[in-house]
């Protein structure tokens, strides 16, 4: 497809697309005349959603990252203006986008705010009131080297990113400090989403071998606590091997493992 061409978005799902590619929407706008909404995660029958690596244009969406174009089906059925469009990259750098959940490490202090990297081209910030509880004599014990799982309130090219470890409600709900123990590694950006799918057969899998803690950030990084270190570098070593293991390679593993 050359670039700045329209094609069908339909046409394309499951291919090939490049930056400046333009995907054609289905001319059929929905009740309220509008054709596509940003940043909703979950889609109204009609709406159709525009995922990462697209952005909207007049024409319909623009491509901005090398992938495969994924589309998904509204719930409702089978209306074809409806579900959600979005492109599959291996892309190894990570991006801030408000509301993703991440794993950051503490790197500094700085008066009432704290420095954390995520991985991305800039470090983000997370003021020591964001903290479930946390008030001006109540502060979060947090240190340099920490790891902070939490989740981004602001989050645009123009913006230093900004993280938070509190929900809509003010409650941590499993966001915060993450334990001292445990492993902390990195794997692609593309085996993390497969990982956070719902009944992820991973997962669920590596659940019957140990017992474990695991926290999966969007930003490519993992952290495992199994009960003995041994237990902890197994699951870990599965985990970065699976992306490049078939299911059936991948179960003979395990169950070598469970064999012993």
């Amino acid at each position: 497809m050359a670039a700045g061409s329209g094609v069908a978005a339909e046409a394309c799902v499951g291919q090939v697309v490049l930056p400046g590619d333009v995907l054609l929407l289905p001319a059929h706008p929905d009740e309220d005349g509008e054709q596509l909404r940003l940043g909703a995660s979950v889609a109204p029958r009609g709406r159709l959603l525009c995922g990462p690596g697209l952005r909207r244009c007049a024409a319909g969406l623009l491509v901005t990252k090398c992938g495969l174009l994924r589309h998904r089906q509204p719930s409702g059925g089978a209306a074809a203006a409806g579900g959600a469009y979005w492109v599959d990259s291996q892309q190894k750098r990570y991006v801030p986008v408000k509301g993703d959940h991440v794993i950051g490490i503490v790197t500094a202090k700085a008066g009432d705010v704290f420095k954390l990297d995520v991985g991305g081209s800039e470090q983000a910030s997370l003021s020591y009131l964001a903290f479930e509880g946390a008030t001006k004599r109540n502060r979060p014990n947090v240190q340099v080297g920490d790891l902070i799982y939490g989740q981004f309130l602001v989050a645009n090219k123009d913006m230093e990113p900004e993280m938070v470890c509190i929900d809509s409600k003010g409650r941590s709900s499993g966001m915060g400090i993450i334990g001292q123990d445990g492993f902390l590694f990195k794997v692609s950006l593309g085996l993390l989403r497969k990982l956070l799918a719902p009944k992820c057969e991973v997962i669920q899998e590596l659940s019957q071998l140990y017992p474990f803690e695991l926290v999966l950030g969007m930003n490519g990084r993992i952290w495992v606590k199994a009960k003995t270190v041994q237990q902890t570098l197994i699951i870990v070593n599965i985990l970065e091997a699976c992306e490049y293991m078939t299911a059936d390679q991948r179960k003979q593993a395990l169950a070598k493992l469970s064999g012993h």
